[in-house]
C-alpha cells in the first residue's frame, strides 16, 4: 500500500477533512493498491476531456478486483460516492465526481487470455484498445469498435460509454462485442454477468443477495414497462444513452446482464474485467478521399459511398484541414491534397481480396464522377499513401481543440447526435441554421456512414451569456434530432452534458423505469450518481467558469497564448493560460507510437503525463499567491519526471509546451529554496566540458574509478552506473584554429557553424565532418565557439543565466555574421534553442529575432549541395548495401521534423534508410545522468529504442542526431551510433 500524503486546502470544511482522513486510513488498511488524497492528485482527477470539473475526495489505484470491492465497501460505509475511471477521456463528464475516483488504468491493465480459436479475449478493465489490438494482430484478429482514441482508451471505459468509432457501420458498438463482465456491485459483492437462459436466470433469482435481486426484479421492470420500452427509445440504432432495457425486452429466451450494463457509465456496477469478442482483421485497406467545395456537398456524396459497402465514411471540414497544416505532426497531409477543399470525405474499404477492394474504389469514383460529387478523388492504396490521411483523421478532435482562443473553446455538448444517414444533409443544414441564429461558429467532422457528426460550437464559458447560449443550443438540437428519429448521444454517452434531458428524450414512463433500474442496482446511490438519471443541470460544474481569476505573476519567459495575450513583466496570467490550454483529451497517455509522453510510458501515472502536469500547474497558478505555490514540493514531484523532450509541443494537438512551463516553474522554486549544486554544475556544462577537454586524458580517469563514482553519487547525485562522456584534447575549436586554409572555391557565401557545448569537446569528429562538407559544398565556414546557447541552464530552471547567454550569443552572431547568412549546427538541442527558447527569453530583442530566422539544419544545406552537384557521394563507399537505422532527436522532431535528415541519409548511394518510431531515448541531457532518474531513463529506452536496435544485425549502421541519444544507445545496446554528417563524410571523402 502506497499513500501519497499532502495538505488539503484550508478552505475545506473540518468535517470533510475528517471524512477524508478516516476514509484514507480505512482504504490504506484494506487495499493493496495506492491511495492518494493529497490536493494535487485530487486536482489531476477533477477533470476529464469534457467541459466539466469536480474535485474528488480522493483517488485510489486498485491492483485487482479485490481492491475495487474493498474501495466500494469503504466508500459506501462512509456514504461517499465512487467514480470509476479509465483513461479519463470522456467527453460528457462521465468520469468526474465529488467522491472517490477509482483509476483502473494504472495497474489493472493485463490481457489475461487471448483465445484465437474462439476469437475472444479476457482483459482487465484498464487494457488499452491498441494494446489489445497489438496482441490480437498476429492471429489476424482485432477488437471491432475503432475509436479515434484507440491509443489510450481503455476497454473498461469503452464498456462504460458503449463506444463505437469509425467502423461502426460494419462492426457496431462495444455492446455488440461483450460476452461476459466481472463486476463489483454497489454492495461491494463481486459477480459475473453473462448471457443466461430462463432456467439459469430463475435459479440465480433465488439467491438472497443483490445479484439475486437483479435477476428477480429486473425482468419485472421490463414486463411492467413493455410499452414504454417499445415506444420510448429513439429509432436510430446507434445509441449510447440511457439504460438498455430495449436489449432485455427484445429477447424472450435469454437474459444478458453483461450487455445491459454496457453504456451505464459506471452507475450500475464497476467492471473489473471483460470477455470480449474479436473480429477478423482485414489484411488490406484502400481509401478514397473525395475533395469538395462545401460540407453539404461532401455529405450529399455519402449515399453513393454507402452503396459501395464501405468500412467507414468520415467527414472532415476545412477548419480541421487548416489546423493540420500548422502542425509539424500532421503537415504532410497538405502535400497530398488537390487544391484547397472546404471538406474531405474519407471512404475506406477493408478486406482480404485486393482486386475486390480496388473494384469498390473504382465503382465509387465512377459514381461520384457521374453524379457530380466533388472535384477530385484521391486514391490511397498503400499503407505509405494512407499514413498521413489516417493520422489526421484520428486527430480530428485534438486539431479542432487547437483552435481554442483563451477560454473560447470548441465544446462537446451537441457533438454526439446521430440520425439516419439518409436525413444527414437536411439535418446538418438545419443544425447550422441553429448555430447561425445564435452567431456561433463550429467545426464539423465525424462518421457520415452512421449519420453521426461531431459538431463542436466555439463558446467561452467564463461569459455567462455564452453559458445561456450553450443551453439554448442544446435544447434546440435535442428537439431537432428528435424530429428525425435520431439520438442525442450516439457514442460519447450522457454524462453531465446530456443526462438532464433524458426524461424529455425517453418520456416519463421509460425514464421512471430507468430510475427504478438505478435504485435496484444501487439503492444507496453510491456508483457515479448524477449520470443518466437524476442529473444536475448541464450548466453546473463548468470547468472554466469555476476557475478563479489568475493573480499577477512576474514570469521570466514569455508565454504566447492564442486569445490570452503574452506574458509580460507585470504578469497577466499567460503562464496559467498556457497550461490551461490542455483539454485533457489524453493523447499524452498513448504508448507504442510517437514520443509524447516518455515518462508516462515508463510509469503509467497520470501525474507523469503532460495533462497531469498541466493540471497541477493550473492549480498552483490559481492560488492566491502563485509565486509561493510554484515552490510547493508536491508540485515539483509532479514536474520532476518531465524529460523536457518537447514532444508535447508538436504531438499535443493543443501545443502544451511543458518543457518551457517546467523551466519557468523551476526558476520560481529556486527563488524560494535556492539552486542545488548539481543544477549549477549542469548549467555550467560548457565551462566544465571545455575544462575536461583541456585536461584530457587525465580528466577521463575519474569516470573509471568506482570510489570516485560512488562519491559523485553521494555528493551531487550523478548515477554511478551511467558512463561519463569521454573528453578529447584535440577538440573542434583547437582543430579549426590550427588546420590549413581550405582550397575549395567559395560559391555560396558564409555560413556560421555553432560549436555546441557537447560534441565540440567529446565528439569533435562530427563538427570536423560538417565543416569539411560545407566547405566542399562552396561555403566559407565561420566557427562560433565562444558562447553557450543556454540550453543546459534552461533545463535546470536557471532562466536568468540562460537569458544572459542568449543575449550574448545573439549579439555576437548578429555583429559577426553577414545579414541573412545561415547559422547551422549538428546538435539539435542547441541549434533549436536559438529558434525557440531564445524567443521566449527575449521576445523583443531584434538580434534574437534575426538569428532565429536564420537558423537552418546543416542537413538542409548538404542536401541542396548534393542536389546541385556541389557534393558527390561515392557509389562505392563502405556504406553501399547497408541499412541505416535512424533515431531522431526529440527537439528536432518537435521543432522542425526529421525530413531533412532522412533526405540526407537517402542521398548516400546504395543505402536503405529506416526511421525508427522509437519515441524518446530517455537520456534527455542531464536527466539520464541523475541518480534518482537513472532507472526511469533506462525504462524509457527499453520501451522501444533498445529492442529496435538490438534486433538489427551487426552490419546495420545506427544513426542518431543527438549527443544524448548516442550516449543512451551505446549504454543500452553496446552499439555505436553515427551522426548523419559523419556518414556523409565517409561517402564523400577521397582516400
Amino acid at each position: 500500500m502506497t499513500i501519497t500524503r499532502g495538505e488539503r486546502p484550508a478552505h475545506e470544511s473540518a468535517e470533510n477533512q475528517e471524512l477524508a482522513r478516516t476514509l484514507q486510513r480505512d482504504l490504506a488498511r484494506d487495499l493493496d493498491g495506492e491511495v492518494q488524497f493529497d490536493d494535487y492528485t485530487r486536482q489531476l482527477f477533477a477533470r476529464d476531456a469534457s467541459m466539466y470539473a469536480i474535485t474528488p475526495l480522493g483517488v485510489v489505484f486498485p491492483r485487482n478486483a479485490d481492491d475495487v470491492a474493498a474501495a466500494v465497501a469503504a466508500a459506501a460505509a462512509h456514504q461517499v460516492s465512487v467514480v470509476p475511471r479509465g483513461a479519463g477521456t470522456s467527453l460528457a463528464g462521465q468520469t468526474v465526481g465529488p467522491g472517490l475516483v477509482l483509476d483502473l488504468s494504472r495497474y489493472m491493465n493485463n490481457i489475461v487470455e487471448l483465445d484465437a480459436g474462439s476469437g475472444t479475449a479476457l482483459v482487465e478493465a484498464g487494457v488499452v484498445q491498441d494494446q489489445l489490438n497489438r496482441a490480437a494482430s498476429p492471429w489476424g484478429l482485432m477488437f471491432g469498435p475503432d475509436t479515434s482514441t484507440s491509443n489510450r482508451a481503455t476497454i473498461g471505459g469503452m464498456i462504460g460509454n458503449n463506444s463505437a468509432g469509425s467502423g461502426s457501420v460494419r462492426h457496431g458498438m462495444t455492446i455488440d462485442h461483450v460476452r461476459e463482465l466481472d463486476v463489483v456491485l454497489s454492495d461491494a459483492s463481486r459477480v459475473r454477468l453473462d448471457r443466461v437462459d430462463e432456467a439459469t436466470r430463475a435459479q440465480r433469482a433465488t439467491r438472497p443477495t443483490l445479484e439475486g435481486a437483479l435477476y428477480r426484479e429486473l425482468p419485472e421492470i421490463v414486463r411492467a414497462n413493455h410499452a414504454a420500452i417499445a415506444d420510448g427509445f429513439p429509432a436510430h440504432w446507434r445509441r449510447a444513452c440511457g439504460y438498455r432495457l430495449d436489449r432485455l425486452a427484445r429477447e424472450d429466451t435469454v437474459f444478458d446482464l453483461a450487455k445491459f450494463v454496457v453504456g451505464s457509465e459506471g452507475t450500475l456496477a464497476v467492471a473489473t474485467s471483460a470477455l470480449v469478442d474479436l473480429v477478423p482483421k482485414p489484411s488490406r485497406t484502400v481509401i478514397a478521399v473525395g475533395h469538395f467545395t462545401s460540407v453539404a456537398g461532401a455529405i450529399d456524396a455519402t449515399q453513393d459511398a454507402l452503396a459501395c459497402d464501405p468500412a467507414a465514411v468520415e467527414l472532415m471540414d476545412r477548419t480541421i484541414l487548416d489546423l493540420s497544416r500548422r502542425k509539424i505532426e500532421y503537415a504532410s497531409l497538405g502535400d497530398l491534397l488537390n487544391g484547397d477543399p472546404e471538406a474531405l470525405l474519407f471512404v475506406s474499404f477493408s478486406g482480404d481480396d485486393e482486386a475486390e477492394l480496388l473494384g469498390q474504389l473504382k465503382r465509387l469514383t465512377g459514381m461520384w464522377s457521374r453524379n457530380g460529387h466533388g472535384y477530385h478523388t484521391l486514391r490511397a492504396v498503400t499503407p505509405a499513401q494512407q499514413a498521413s490521411l489516417l493520422k489526421v483523421r484520428k486527430a480530428g478532435l485534438g486539431l479542432l481543440m487547437a483552435a481554442s482562443e483563451g477560454t473560447r473553446r470548441p465544446l462537446a455538448f451537441v457533438e454526439d447526435t446521430a440520425v439516419d444517414p439518409i436525413h444527414l444533409t437536411e439535418y446538418t443544414r438545419r443544425f447550422k441554421e441553429v448555430l447561425d441564429r445564435h452567431e456561433i461558429t463550429a467545426g464539423f467532422y465525424g462518421h457520415c456512414s452512421v449519420g453521426c457528426l461531431h459538431i463542436r460550437p466555439y463558446l467561452d464559458l467564463t461569459d455567462p451569456a455564452d453559458v445561456v447560449k450553450m443551453r439554448s443550443v442544446a435544447v434546440e438540437i435535442k428537439d431537432l434530432v428528435a424530429e428525425y428519429g435520431g439520438v442525442n448521444s450516439s457514442e460519447h454517452g450522457d454524462g453531465l452534458a446530456r443526462s438532464e434531458f433524458n426524461r424529455e428524450i425517453f418520456g416519463d414512463a421509460l425514464y421512471d423505469a430507468m430510475r427504478q433500474v438505478k435504485r435496484l442496482f444501487d439503492p444507496d446511490n453510491v456508483l457515479n450518481p448524477g449520470k443518466i438519471v437524476d442529473a444536475p443541470s448541464m450548466t453546473d460544474n463548468l470547468r472554466d467558469a469555476a476557475l478563479p481569476p489568475a493573480e499577477p505573476l512576474r514570469t521570466r519567459l514569455s508565454f504566447e497564448v492564442i486569445g490570452a495575450g503574452a506574458g509580460s513583466a507585470d504578469g497577466t496570467g499567460a503562464m496559467r493560460a498556457a497550461a490551461d490550454r490542455c483539454m485533457n483529451i489524453g493523447l499524452c497517455r498513448k504508448s507504442g507510437s510517437g514520443t509524447m509522453c516518455p515518462s508516462y510510458m515508463a510509469t503509467r501515472k497520470e501525474e507523469d503525463s503532460t495533462r497531469g502536469r498541466a493540471a497541477a500547474l493550473v492549480k498552483a497558478l490559481s492560488e492566491p499567491d502563485p509565486r509561493a505555490a510554484l515552490g510547493d514540493e508536491r508540485l515539483h514531484e509532479v514536474l520532476d519526471l518531465c524529460l523536457m523532450c518537447k514532444a508535447c509541443k508538436s504531438e499535443c494537438p493543443l501545443g502544451v509546451d511543458m518543457a518551457t512551463l517546467k523551466s519557468e516553474a523551476l526558476s520560481h522554486h529556486h527563488d524560494i529554496h535556492g539552486v542545488p549544486l548539481r543544477s549549477r554544475l549542469f548549467g555550467s556544462i560548457r565551462f566544465l566540458n571545455r575544462l575536461g577537454s583541456a585536461t584530457a586524458p587525465l580528466s577521463n580517469l575519474p569516470g573509471r574509478i568506482p570510489l570516485v563514482r560512488r562519491l559523485m553519487d553521494r555528493t551531487v547525485g550523478i548515477a554511478p552506473a551511467r558512463p561519463l562522456p569521454v573528453f578529447v584534447r584535440q577538440n573542434l575549436t583547437r582543430w579549426f584554429r590550427r588546420r590549413k586554409n581550405t582550397t575549395h572555391p567559395i560559391t555560396q557565401g558564409t555560413v556560421t557553424y555553432l560549436a555546441d557545448s557537447f560534441t565540440t569537446f567529446t565528439e569533435p569528429d562530427i563538427g570536423r565532418a560538417a565543416v569539411q562538407l560545407l566547405e566542399r559544398a562552396g561555403w566559407d565556414v565561420r566557427l562560433e565557439s565562444g558562447v553557450c546557447c543556454g540550453r543546459s541552464s534552461l533545463s535546470k530552471g536557471l532562466v536568468d543565466d540562460a537569458k544572459n547567454k542568449a543575449r550574448h550569443l545573439a549579439d555576437t552572431l548578429s555583429k559577426a555574421t553577414e545579414a541573412g547568412s545561415p547559422v547551422v549546427g549538428c546538435e539539435p538541442s542547441c541549434l533549436m534553442t536559438l529558434r525557440d527558447e531564445h524567443l521566449s527569453l527575449l521576445p523583443d530583442d531584434p538580434a534574437v529575432k534575426d538569428i532565429a530566422g536564420r537558423v537552418r539544419q546543416v542537413e538542409e544545406l548538404l542536401v541542396e549541395a548534393i542536389d546541385d552537384g556541389r557534393l558527390r557521394p561515392r557509389e562505392d563507399s563502405w556504406l553501399a548495401g547497408r541499412t541505416l537505422v535512424y533515431h531522431g532527436h526529440c527537439h528536432q522532431k518537435a521543432e522542425v521534423g526529421t525530413a531533412a535528415t532522412v533526405a540526407l541519409l537517402n542521398r548516400i548511394p546504395g543505402v536503405s534508410v529506416v526511421e525508427l518510431d522509437a519515441g524518446c531515448c530517455g537520456m534527455a541531457g542531464s536527466f539520464g545522468f541523475e541518480s534518482e532518474h537513472y532507472d526511469v531513463s533506462m525504462t524509457v529506452g527499453e520501451d522501444r529504442l533498445f529492442p529496435a536496435i538490438t534486433a538489427e544485425p551487426a552490419e546495420t549502421v545506427v544513426v542518431a542526431t543527438g549527443v544524448s541519444c548516442r550516449q543512451q544507445i551505446f549504454h543500452g545496446t553496446a552499439r555505436d551510433a553515427w551522426h548523419p554528417v559523419q556518414l556523409l563524410w565517409e561517402a564523400v571523402a577521397s582516400e
